[in-house]
């Protein structure tokens, strides 16, 4: 009876191995899958947006987000889904296209815009904790540029003010508060936590 308990104890054990190995090449296979994502929408975005400069205004005339920041922000639409723009964070070597709304499927694809607008200066962008997503945002610094360019060509320049961590259910308190223009969160490594980096606008941004 003892020898039949082990054997069924090492049978469970191969089992729980087995599935754990299944499920880390799943998570690599998707973690792959999402870097081919950005990097095929990024091409596609960058071909379809103006590029910054491009559009030139007379000094006298305002963009029109300028004129009315309560617009919907422009989309190109790249294999059926709608982008807002692109987000660069040079500190992490990070360039990504932006979604203009979220849901799960849709960030396995690329990060989202989970709240608010880059004209009103509340904009929440959410993304996978993928390395070529928002996997390495724990590591940025306070201080640290970001900049998001929307499908017109208009740029908007951030300095990282802080980072913190908080909770899934703490949904208010991520898209709250006018201290910060722009908001990034993502997973921490557990899942339990989201890492959230809460951004200001640099007054002279080009546009």
């Amino acid at each position: 009876m003892r020898n039949k308990r082990g054997l069924v104890c090492i049978l469970a054990g191969l089992v729980l191995i087995l599935a754990a190995c299944g499920l880390t090449v799943y998570n690599m296979v998707d973690e792959k899958q999402a870097g081919e994502n950005v990097a095929k929408a990024l091409e596609h975005l960058r071909t379809q947006t103006i590029e910054p400069g491009e559009l030139e205004l007379p000094e006298n005339i305002l963009p029109v987000y300028e004129l009315a920041p309560e617009i919907d922000m422009p989309t190109v639409e790249i294999d059926g889904h709608a982008y807002v723009g692109y987000i660069d964070i040079p500190t992490l070597g990070l360039n990504l296209p932006v979604m203009s709304e979220w849901t799960y499927p849709k960030m396995k694809i690329a990060p989202c815009k989970y709240w608010g607008s880059v004209y009103l200066d509340n904009m929440v962008i959410c993304a996978h904790n993928y390395v070529n997503h928002f996997g390495k945002l724990g590591n940025i610094a306070v201080g640290a540029p970001v900049t998001f360019t929307d499908v017109e060509g208009n740029v908007f320049e951030y300095t990282v003010s802080e980072m913190i961590q908080l909770w899934p259910n703490q949904t208010l308190e991520m898209v709250k508060g006018l201290d910060w223009d722009l908001t990034l969160f993502t997973c921490d490594r557990s899942g339990r936590q989201r890492i959230t980096v809460r951004c200001v606008r640099v007054e002279e941004a080009v546009s």
